[in-house]
């Protein structure tokens, strides 16, 4: 069978030469006579790997000597106890945007250790927008903000998420990579590696040294910033073949232009299709404009039934994932870095013909 265009959510379509490199390098890594999964982390090799990986973002995103890099697991979610833990004390609070499931999950993880408070929020509308940013809450330590919504396909622009005043945590799981955002500007930015960085089992933290004020031994240590800092993301044995594919990726987008070209090709794969809905008697996006995902396209006809046979036939054409959130339902088309313009092209080109045929 030949490879089809996998429009999954995550985890997400690799480039196909980042599959092919790992696929020479499986039994034997750089002439050492071993794989990547059997190396051990204390090893130079893996040592290597590690610090290439490291230096890697650091590159693409122009990140300040004041931010330091960390790979750690227990997927982004993880992140929703460890931020507050890490930066909250005793009679502090932080504001919450509340833009869609996950940033919901992080806000209830957040109220069980400190009182946080929702500044605001669009649930009221099942999230098909992102919400308008109120001040926050003057003993705010911290405002958080999940900048691309996955399930509703929703985001917030880098212009809106500059604007935010004070402290600002982010969850770019979903369009790491995929735009240029001052990252700098930012306190703290997560991101799970499934959708744009790599296999899942690692995730990204991009965390402002200052902002660590607790002492050592206040935290359980594996959800301590400040261990994992010290032990360069090796207090215990890393994701090593999960650091690794991330590695390769990021190569990759490097020798594609960086993320300025990354963010010039999400906009013409999304122009595509957002221009093919609108111009669509049949399929509807009700997001507005200006909060429209790059990475995430959402669509529906109405018709639950007819949405069920256009996922179904999709498959049938090679076009895989594009099934939406049992939340909202409709259809979904994830075009991360690694989605060629051609997957969307025949994207098109299949709702064109089954609007055709079923409109």
């Amino acid at each position: 069978m030949e490879r089809v265009f996998n429009f999954s959510a995550g985890p997400a379509t690799l480039p196909v030469e980042v599959l092919e490199q790992a696929s020479k390098d499986m039994l034997n890594y750089n002439g050492c006579g071993m794989s990547v999964m059997e190396m051990s982390h204390r090893s130079s090799e893996y040592g290597a790997i590690h610090a290439a990986a490291k230096e890697s973002l650091r590159s693409l995103l122009n990140l300040d000597e004041d931010h330091e890099v960390l790979f750690l697991q227990g997927g982004a979610s993880l992140q929703f106890t460890m931020i507050p833990m890490n930066l909250l004390s005793d009679g502090q609070s932080a504001s919450y945007v509340i833009s869609g499931s996950w940033a919901k999950k992080a806000y209830k993880e957040a109220a069980m250790l400190y009182p946080v408070k929702a500044i605001a929020s669009s649930e009221e509308d099942n999230f098909n927008y992102f919400p308008n940013l109120e001040q926050s809450a003057k003993d705010s330590v911290y405002t958080y903000v999940c900048v691309n919504n996955t399930i509703y396909g929703t985001r917030l622009s880098p212009e809106r998420l500059a604007s935010i005043n004070g402290t600002v945590v982010a969850d770019m799981s979903s369009n790491i990579l995929s735009e240029v955002y001052d990252v700098n500007r930012c306190g703290l930015v997560f991101a799970g590696a499934q959708k744009n960085l790599g296999p899942s089992g690692v995730t990204v933290v991009i965390v402002k040294k200052d902002l660590l004020k607790k002492e050592k031994g206040e935290l359980p240590t594996m959800l301590d910033y400040k261990i994992h800092l010290e032990k360069d993301s090796m207090f215990n044995t890393p994701p090593c073949y999960s650091i690794y594919i991330c590695g390769l990726v990021m190569d990759w987008v490097k020798k594609m232009g960086g993320v300025e070209a990354m963010e010039a090709r999400n906009r013409e794969k999304a122009a595509l299709l957002y221009e093919t809905i609108d111009n669509s008697a049949l399929f509807k996006n009700n997001i507005p404009a200006a909060d429209r995902s790059l990475t995430n396209v959402v669509f529906l006809t109405g018709d639950k039934d007819l949405d069920g046979d256009f996922v179904a036939g999709a498959k049938a054409k090679g076009l895989y994932n594009v099934k939406g959130h049992r939340s909202v339902g409709g259809m979904r088309a994830s075009l991360y870095n690694a989605m060629d313009i051609s997957g969307v092209k025949a994207l098109v080109n299949y709702m064109k013909e089954f609007e055709v045929q079923r409109g």
